[in-house]
């Protein structure tokens, strides 16, 4: 194993061990958690330079000759969340796809191959000159964007001892936010370099280049780490035991998940939970960087500073908001699985939904303050993200290690289809209901808290949701 040693888990030594939690981890444990963890933060580092980069880029891309400011903000407002929706929709079917090929080929073969899907169609969303040229490189990324979480949280569940169990996925999950802030700081660096004019005399061939295309190019780095994966990472012993028993028609079979009772349950109830948070941050959540980018302009405006130097510090303090939302979001899974390990799944979910939904109505209805944000923002973070850390461990506890990644994916990423809708909800709500035609000025702040009410979902599925603390991974 390249100098990496064979893992042996014994589940009643596991559950009667004593002392710190990682005390128990081999380096081949680490090993595994380091490649996962690398898998799932580049992952979101790609979903964040989109999130990030989207609005610039669609502001680009829908430019029209004689197309008036309200005009543009018009088709930014509806197409902006279309094609988070599209890309959603990707992730959720890449994720169903990838999630029983999990389970029938293996999770390190899967985690390989979502890994160059998502690190190379990011660098082609770089060389777009059009709304559905993009829209296409990012269902394409979203394909491999949504097989990833479910292998990799699959393959760090079966491979921990039971007590550590629940640690290493919430610091998998936690670590997520690193990729996040990486691609915040990147945002952050090129606002800086735009904003000094340091890109208006670049162009390939006859298009500009921007800072957002630059981030799409970097997006391509994460391919680097299928030489690491390729070369040390191997199938965890529980599938393999399975997979040569002769077991392997059963594995990864939607039949199977709906044909049993308990595991129908539990993926219903998984896709749940996983629709109230997943629309909850895709759908309101991360659409605070566009609604803070007014607040940051106005605020920059005042000083009397030139319009590129404006602009550069807007999307310079959008990265910042972003590193302060993730920062609370690391905090907050962390917080999560400490929460879990006392108190149990099922209240430490209760708990994050009601604070995610007061938090995220608090920002989109109160900030508009430029010293607001240091605080409010973090708070939203913390509340909002910590759900993703219940997500990651509660999921793969609720199913058999023959469909562990298609009962995970199934649920993190239907929920994505249902979730889909989210982005498009807010900006039709936005651009049709909130709208200026109808008397609202700041119509995202009115779309905002009235999508909050999502988070109720969750708490009206807890009750029928098994609890698994303190129990070993079913089979």
């Amino acid at each position: 194993m390249h100098g990496l040693e064979e893992f042996k888990s014994d589940p009643a030594a596991d559950s009667s061990a004593s002392g710190p939690w990682y005390k128990e981890l081999t380096r081949y444990h680490w090993f595994v958690l380091m490649v996962a963890a690398l898998g799932w933060l580049f992952d979101t580092m790609d979903q964040q330079l989109f999130n990030l980069a989207r609005m610039p880029a669609m502001k680009e891309l829908l430019a029209v000759p004689n197309q008036t400011p309200d005009e543009l903000k018009a088709q930014v407002n509806f197409y902006g969340p279309l094609a988070t929706s599209i890309f959603m929709i990707g992730w959720a079917t890449g994720g169903l796809i990838f999630g029983v090929l999990g389970d029938r080929v293996g999770r390190a073969k899967v985690m390989l191959w979502t890994i160059l899907i998502y690190s190379i169609c990011t660098g082609l969303s770089a060389f777009s000159v059009g709304f559905w040229d993009f829209a296409f490189y990012r269902f394409l990324t979203g394909l491999g964007v949504g097989g990833e979480f479910a292998v990799g949280v699959s393959l760090v569940a079966e491979v921990m001892p039971n007590r550590a169990r629940p640690f290493a996925l919430g610091m998998l999950q936690a670590l997520s936010a690193v990729g996040n802030v990486s691609a915040a700081l990147m945002n952050i660096a090129l606002g800086q370099v735009e904003s000094a004019g340091g890109l208006e005399n670049l162009a390939v061939g006859e298009t500009p280049v921007k800072a957002w295309r630059i981030l799409f190019l970097i997006g391509t780095v994460p391919a680097l780490l299928a030489i690491f994966i390729r070369r040390n990472l191997k199938e965890p012993e529980t599938w393999k035991a399975q997979h040569d028993a002769g077991v392997g028609k059963q594995l990864g079979s939607f039949a199977e998940l709906f044909g049993d009772p308990r595991w129908r349950k539990n993926a219903i109830v998984g896709l749940l939970l996983a629709s109230s948070g997943i629309i909850g941050l895709w759908g309101i959540g991360f659409f605070s960087f566009d609604l803070l980018s007014p607040v940051f302009r106005k605020h920059f405006e005042a000083e009397g500073l030139a319009e590129n130097v404006v602009s550069g510090k807007v999307a310079t303090w959008v990265g910042i908001t972003s590193v302060m939302q993730n920062i609370g979001g690391f905090f907050g899974i962390y917080a999560y699985s400490h929460m879990t390990s006392i108190f149990g799944r099922k209240p430490a979910f209760a708990v994050s939904f009601v604070a995610a939904m007061f938090s995220t109505a608090l920002v989109f209805w109160n900030l508009d303050q430029f010293n607001e944000v240091f605080w409010m923002i973090p708070l939203m973070g913390f509340c909002q993200l910590a759900l993703f850390g219940g997500y990651a461990i509660y999921f793969p506890e609720l199913f058999p290690t023959r469909l562990r990644s298609t009962g995970t994916s199934f649920c993190y990423n239907v929920g994505r289809y249902v979730a889909a809708a989210g982005p498009f909800a807010l900006g039709m709500l936005t651009s049709q209901v909130f709208s200026v035609a109808n008397g609202y000025q700041e119509g995202m702040r009115y779309a905002g808290v009235t999508m909050c009410s999502i988070f109720v979902l969750g708490l009206v599925v807890l009750p029928f949701a098994p609890e698994t603390k303190g129990k070993p991974l079913p089979e």
